[in-house]
């Protein structure tokens, strides 16, 4: 395989992969941005209850009656709320509701599969701690709830 068509072919066989590595009914986002302000390492046996977790630090912002999409995390989640309204339906499709100055704490596990969406008239914007085992993605896409 000459150089050009490695170059040219393996991204898209790449990229083919990811997509079809997200479940068939997931529930994507929409007008939906994150930039990735800090990343690091906590390795295995540093900490005695650290068993090995990588911390990442987003700046997410979601525009007016945009969402994040339905998905989980494998790893703790801490968010705080900087600008905007967040309305955050979990696995019972109930709504809290999140504004400017609080913050919001979402565990780890497939069963708690929820939705960011701003429903207010501004851009949300909201500072999060992503804290998945070593190696684990942020987040997981996932199908609406059936109460949803």
């Amino acid at each position: 395989m000459t150089l050009f068509l490695r170059v040219a072919v393996v991204p898209v066989v790449l990229a083919a992969a990811l997509v079809s590595a997200a479940p068939a009914d997931a529930t994507p986002g929409s007008d939906i941005t994150a930039v990735t302000l800090g990343e690091a390492r906590i390795p295995a046996g540093l900490l005695p209850f650290v068993a090995g977790t990588d911390l990442v630090v987003r700046e997410i912002t979601i525009g007016p009656g945009g969402s994040t999409g339905w998905h989980y995390h494998v790893g703790p989640v801490f968010g705080f709320v900087r600008s905007g309204t967040l309305t955050h339906p979990g696995p019972e499709c109930d709504a809290p509701v999140y504004r400017t100055g609080e913050f919001i704490y979402e565990p780890a596990g497939e069963w708690n599969v929820h939705v960011g969406l701003n429903r207010g008239s501004e851009p949300l914007v909201l500072d999060v701690v992503y804290a998945p085992p070593t190696g684990d993605p942020l987040f997981i896409d996932a199908p609406a709830p059936p109460c949803a």
